[in-house]
């Protein structure tokens, strides 16, 4: 995947627990709605996350949008996973990155390619750019929303998967 959109989730939390550094490793481009990038800089986002989305890399294009839609299933999403989704359409990009449940139905519904947090440090991982234990420790002390089942077999998974390279 080269050209993806963004919804703020991903980037929130990578910059959190410091792995935003990730994405490029990852995706070529990451383009950003320009309502992603108000709730990135929201007066109520953590200081990091707005230093980071203040002076973006460049490797991120911030595009201004508008989330306006007479579609029904996107006018239940909040406005920037709806502005990402739009986003994705107009720019026929390979995937989006997006936690949110509702959000990731809906884009999947599209036809599109998704990919949250935690499908980023699986990648990751696998490539050997990221230790996927310490990153999800990392995650645990944050305000990600998961279930510790979710975790222990991602990590379950990369230890067999590990253990039947040898």
């Amino acid at each position: 995947m080269r050209l993806v959109a963004a919804d703020a989730g991903p980037l929130h939390y990578l910059v959190l627990i410091g792995h935003i550094d990730l994405i490029p490793m990852l995706f070529e481009t990451v383009y950003v709605p320009s309502e992603v990038q108000d709730e990135l800089s929201h007066s109520e986002a953590p200081p990091r996350v707005r230093s980071w989305i203040a002076s973006p890399p460049a490797w991120v294009t911030v595009v201004p949008t508008s989330a306006a839609t007479q579609d029904p299933v996107l006018l239940r999403l909040d406005r920037g996973e709806r502005a990402a989704i739009l986003l994705a359409a107009s720019l026929k990009v390979d995937a989006i990155l997006m936690d949110d449940r509702a959000g990731v139905a809906a884009a999947k519904a599209k036809g599109f390619a998704v990919l949250g947090t935690l499908g980023i440090l699986d990648a990751a991982a696998r490539r050997g750019d990221v230790d996927l234990a310490q990153a999800l420790d990392r995650l645990r002390h944050t305000s990600f929303r998961r279930k510790e089942e979710l975790f222990e077999a991602l990590l379950k998974r990369h230890r067999d998967e590990v253990a039947g390279d040898k």
